[in-house]
């Protein structure tokens, strides 16, 4: 499964990033490589720390069994999960040996194998037809045809909501880069109002703009409401991750609820129109959107919602996830206009 393969170096590779950035390394601070080794386990040791390193490796451990297919199936595949997970990690620790901001444990290496085990534990016992990719191929092949762009930016749409925002789906947050800063005085606005409106245009606009690149006999409104779904259960996840069990769902206002309500609606009913109404009319939505998020004020709920949020527990992931939050819009406009001149010049 070439595409295994590819995920799999592409996920080492984001567990490099995340493990090392921002790469200020040290190496005069004479400590010797394998000391963290012999030395004794944290004093205080968090449940957090311990479930993130699991939960990092899970994925690593799971692709590495598919990539493995067809050539080592079984328990020789999670063999070969368990040393390139412990090999990774085990080099991840001794390179944080000379970085000042991390400090290298047994602990964090024995987390990051036991992910590394459950993630192929939970490959090994799919099929056949699920190993080899063919399942997953022809489920996209009958989404989205040739248009790999426009998959690749629905698989990165629910991770590019993790980054916390102002406004539910608000992507396109360029602090007020564009407009510069704007004082509102004693001007009161209706917060409810103004995150139903930038919530129901992001996600009525994204939405349309994937299904300019899904096939015509796909189900696109029932495999849109699906993304949505999988979006909000990622984004409950990772801020319970970062907020707390108890504040999982502070994100989930009124607003942003009758804000996918309402543009869930008006795309049921918006997916009939031509591919070229259906281009301008996404355009024109993500770009009010985009206007109205840079324009108007940050909720004041929101501003005091972020004094929970411990950054320090996942700082370099959410710098990753900010990069992915900004860059989606843009490279999501450009696929779409890039789509829209060929399917004019090829007429």
């Amino acid at each position: 499964m070439p595409l295994a393969r590819v995920s799999s170096l592409s996920y080492a590779l984001l567990i490099i990033y995340v493990s090392l950035n921002p790469f200020d390394f040290d190496f005069n601070n004479g400590i010797g490589a394998w000391a963290w080794v012999s030395a004794p386990l944290p004093r205080f040791i968090t449940l957090f720390d311990v479930s993130v390193n699991i939960l990092a490796y899970i994925p690593l451990g799971f692709l590495l069994v598919f990539a493995a297919y067809p050539r080592w199936r079984n328990y020789i595949a999670l063999a070969i999960a368990l040393v390139f997970s412990a090999a990774l990690a085990f080099s991840v620790e001794t390179l944080q040996t000379w970085l000042p901001t991390r400090i290298p444990s047994q602990m964090d290496w024995w987390a990051n194998v036991l992910g590394g085990i459950l993630g192929g534990l939970l490959a090994i016992p799919l099929g056949p037809q699920w190993l080899s990719g063919s399942v997953l191929h022809k489920r996209f092949d009958g989404w989205f045809g040739s248009n790999w762009f426009a998959c690749g930016l629905f698989l990165l749409f629910p991770w590019s909501q993790i980054y916390p925002q102002s406004s539910w789906l608000g992507t396109g947050v360029w602090g007020h880069a564009i407009f510069g800063s704007i004082d509102w005085g004693t001007t009161v606005i209706n917060q409810v109002v103004q995150e139903t409106l930038i919530t129901a245009l992001c996600w009525l606009g994204a939405a349309l703009l994937l299904s300019l690149g899904m096939r015509s006999k796909a189900q696109q409104w029932h495999i849109l409401i699906g993304l949505l779904c999988i979006t909000v259960l990622i984004k409950t996840l990772f801020t319970a991750l970062q907020f707390g069990l108890e504040l999982s769902l502070l994100w989930l206002t009124a607003g942003a609820i009758w804000g996918m309500i309402i543009a869930s609606v008006i795309l049921r009913w918006s997916l009939n129109l031509s591919s070229n109404s259906k281009f301008w009319a996404s355009l024109l939505c993500l770009l009010t959107a985009t206007v109205a998020i840079n324009f108007l004020p940050d909720n004041p709920y929101f501003i005091l919602n972020l004094r929970h949020w411990y950054q320090g527990r996942l700082l370099h992931f959410n710098e990753l996830m900010q990069w992915v939050s900004v860059a989606w819009l843009p490279l999501a406009m450009f696929w779409a206009i890039h789509h829209r001149l060929q399917i004019n010049l090829q007429r």
